[in-house]
């Protein structure tokens, strides 16, 4: 019982191009790792690692990493080959997929390791975004179905994440998740969350500290976006960035008119005038916006233009304090680490075309990029009970699943298909005797038929939802297996937290996906048994 993610249409159409082998020049220099295709090889490395090694071996010690010394010392050696993935810091580790992608680099990685290579795995805590309504929510699955956790309203708008604590009121979330969620094991599991997910903590500090929990040995290593010896490393590539700005934005757009006139649309939209890096000012990130040949202002502020002199010596003395956007920072992580294989969700491989070009103007060698596997946890008499009831779960994570078509399936057909054909047979019995008698019947005769079959279609439709609800246990058994596989009409994975599982099954969660994901089949909507 499997579902393929190209033939639900659960894929952008650029991806799924990429799947099917076309479009490889809308991602050039960068290569697509086709599905079981060759294993990437390690680029030249971009530079000497020994720095950024020991500063994320210092963080990751941190957070709990018992591997954190070594997997630094392997990250900078020049021999080593990156692949990397990463995510936006989630409350309790965000969204299910944030843990697939972790698990994927590191499989990836090890599978390098198996076929002589040496790899590291390496996740971006992408703490320089300032999304606090992604950052701040968390979906479990309750007695009363999945219901969503926040941290209330955005009291910092534009502050990013990697600047903020979580503040008092995770306590509150971690309270309502207690009594949402009577038990034991999760409370215990609550208590154990309170220990990453403090007041006085971080966003970015209490997500890399749970991953690293939930992987042990085997998680990658974190890396805070805002990490400085990491800001420094990035400086002569966001230089360059302004220093061939023109450059980048002629570039940007013979790329972004490339891909629509092979009949994309592009998953970013443009904003030409404006740089693909932001500043912190005043505690709030801003984007830069061009003035002219060599001026710039930052959106959003009072402040008088500024020359793009004044930006250049910012980057050089306080880089900690300039960003890259969605359409640069896959380029600048590459060129720092040096990376050999990207592993990406689907919405990010949809727009890394838009960032392609930059490779070639900054020089930076481009790795090869993967699709993360995707995932849906069912446990074993989840499974029977699809089996058993008949229901397949192509149908179930289809967004417009109609419940009482499935249920019904082909109930009443047994009188109304007959009655169909006698339709069919009647009408087509009238149509010569009455274009015999006049002509200009043959009008009112096809319009005729039409009403009668649609009121066939309508009373089908009466008969089905009948039938339906005359067993309500197999639709609300229905009902349930579709709120677990598609919550909130959603993939389960883009919704549900992934602190949620261990709360239900244990440390034994992590396990099986560590084992059971197969990072080179992205294609199937592959289902984790806890």
């Amino acid at each position: 019982m499997t579902v393929n993610l190209v033939d639900a249409g659960l894929l952008p159409p650029l991806v799924k191009a990429f799947l099917e082998g076309s479009g490889a020049e809308l991602l050039s220099p960068l290569q697509f790792q086709s599905p079981g295709g060759p294993l990437p090889t390690a680029p030249t490395p971009a530079g000497d690692r020994r720095e950024l090694g020991a500063a994320l071996a210092t963080a990751n010690d941190g957070y709990g990493h018992p591997e954190a010394e070594a997997l630094g010392r392997k990250l900078a050696d020049p021999a080593t080959l990156v692949v990397i993935t990463g995510q936006q810091p989630g409350l309790f580790g965000g969204p299910l997929y944030g843990l697939s992608k972790a698990v994927a680099a590191v499989r990836w990685a090890e599978r390098l390791e198996q076929a002589g290579q040496p790899a590291v795995a390496l996740f971006w805590v992408a703490t320089e975004d300032h999304d606090f309504r992604e950052s701040s929510r968390a979906t479990f699955f309750t007695q009363n179905g999945p219901e969503t956790f926040d941290l209330g309203e955005d009291r910092s708008p534009l502050r990013p994440m990697g600047l903020r604590e979580l503040g008092p009121e995770v306590d509150r979330v971690l309270a309502d998740l207690r009594e949402a969620i009577p038990g034991d094991r999760f409370g215990s599991w609550v208590d154990q969350l309170g220990q990453w997910y403090r007041p006085e903590n971080g966003f970015g500090e209490a997500f890399a500290g749970l991953m690293v929990y939930l992987l042990g040995r085997r998680a990658p290593l974190m890396v805070d976006s805002l990490l400085p010896a990491l800001k420094r490393a990035q400086a002569p590539w966001m230089r360059r960035l302004v220093v061939e700005r023109h450059q980048v934005a002629a570039a940007s757009a013979e790329r972004d008119g490339a891909i629509e006139a092979a009949g994309f649309s592009l998953q970013v939209r443009p904003q030409p005038g404006t740089s693909p890096l932001f500043v912190l000012h005043e505690g709030q990130r801003r984007r830069i916006e061009w003035q002219g040949e060599d001026r710039l202002r930052l959106r959003g502020t009072p402040e008088v233009e500024r020359d793009v002199e004044w930006l250049l010596a910012v980057v050089d003395r306080e880089p900690e304090i300039v960003s890259a956007g969605v359409l640069a920072r896959s380029a600048i992580q590459d060129a720092v680490f040096g990376t050999g294989l990207q592993v990406l969700g689907p919405g990010e491989l949809a727009y890394l075309p838009q960032v392609a070009p930059l490779y070639t103007l900054l020089e930076i060698e481009a790795p090869s990029v993967a699709l993360r596997p995707q995932v849906l946890v069912l446990e074993e008499h989840l499974l029977k009970k699809l089996e058993g009831g008949g229901f397949l779960l192509p149908a179930l994570v289809n967004p417009d699943l109609e419940l009482d078509e499935l249920l019904a399936g082909s109930v009443g057909e047994e009188f109304l298909g007959p009655a169909r054909q006698q339709l069919e047979t009647l009408l087509a019995g009238m149509e010569t005797p009455a274009l015999e008698l006049d002509a200009g019947l043959a009008g009112p005769w096809r319009k005729t038929g039409e009403q009668m079959e649609r009121a066939l279609e309508s009373f089908s439709g009466r008969v089905k939802a009948a039938s339906a609800r005359r067993d309500q246990m197999a639709r609300q058994r229905l009902e349930s297996l579709r709120d677990t596989v598609r919550p909130m009409n959603q993939l389960q994975e883009r919704v549900v937290a992934t602190g949620h599982y261990p709360g239900k099954y244990g440390r034994s969660f992590s396990e099986a996906m560590l084992e059971q994901l197969d990072e080179q089949d992205p294609i199937t909507l592959q289902v984790v048994r806890p």
